[in-house]
């Protein structure tokens, strides 16, 4: 999953980012098919990797999901983390400010849900709110925002060292797939809760956002807490290419079984 992480430094244009792309799989039915039980496959490793991260109690992982209305962010919550037992991961989904989160600095409200050790935290958009959604309507300015880039890049940094392993992904649609899932939301009464007028104006703004992520993108990538711009049209893909990054930084880790406790004669136990 290289090829879509985000090296730090270097330039993002989403003109060179195909929202279309599935990698090796092939956009047809057996592709799709291929891809959806090489999923399973893999969410199936999230359960035991899971479970030793708990019972190591050592370390943490955070992952951030962030895109256009209609990315899929709930949607590779459900598929992508449906092999994780719920006791062990906790989803916090960033809405506007309350009045006690508007009183304390903007990453107050973000630090105090990271990820306890052992845990695994989900956060369905997150503090980057505060430098995308502020900076697109004017609240904040571009001096701001780059204030801002840099106090999020410490703040990461200082979780990194304290043991939370960081994955940011970035849910890449484009402007047309963005139109058919809101349409379908008109259309299917089973997906009409989800609809927001206001979405339609922050469509509006289309341009200004790519901008805003862009910049976002870059100056905040780093080795502790990288980006990766996820090809997201195709949800099938979407799900793999999540699933696989999770597996693989929960694999870096490098989780041991955990010893079993001392002074018990295993060989010989008996219970009655």
């Amino acid at each position: 999953m290289k090829q879509y992480r985000v090296r730090p430094g270097v330039g993002v244009k989403f003109d060179n980012s195909d929202p279309d792309d599935t990698g090796d799989y092939r956009n047809n039915d057996s592709g799709k098919a291929k891809a959806k039980d090489d999923t399973g496959k893999v969410i199936a490793r999230l359960d035991g990797l899971q479970e030793r991260l708990y019972a190591n109690g050592d370390r943490s992982l955070l992952i951030v999901l962030q895109g256009m209305d209609a990315s899929g962010k709930d949607g590779t919550i459900k598929h992508v983390m449906s092999g994780i037992n719920p006791q062990g991961c906790r989803v916090t989904s960033f809405k506007l400010p309350t009045p006690e989160e508007r009183a304390h600095d903007f990453l107050w409200r973000a630090h105090r849900e990271v990820p306890a050790k052992g845990y695994i935290g989900i956060f369905n958009r997150s503090h980057y709110e505060d430098v995308l959604v502020t900076r697109v309507h004017g609240a904040v300015s571009g001096k701001l925002a780059r204030q801002r880039f840099d106090q999020i890049n410490e703040f990461e940094h200082m979780l990194h060292q304290s043991g939370t392993t960081i994955l940011k992904f970035f849910l890449h649609i484009s402007r047309d797939e963005q139109k058919r899932r809101l349409e379908q939301r008109v259309r299917d009464p089973e997906k009409r809760w989800k609809w927001n007028a206001g979405d339609l104006d922050e469509r509006k703004l289309w341009k200004k956002y790519m901008r805003a992520f862009e910049d976002m993108l870059v100056a905040t990538s780093t080795d502790p807490a990288p980006w990766y711009i996820v090809p997201a049209n195709h949800k099938w893909f979407r799900n793999l290419v999540v699933a696989r990054t999770v597996v693989a930084a929960l694999e870096d880790m490098k989780l041991k079984r955990p010893p079993a406790p001392p002074g018990v004669d295993w060989d010989h136990l008996k219970i009655q």
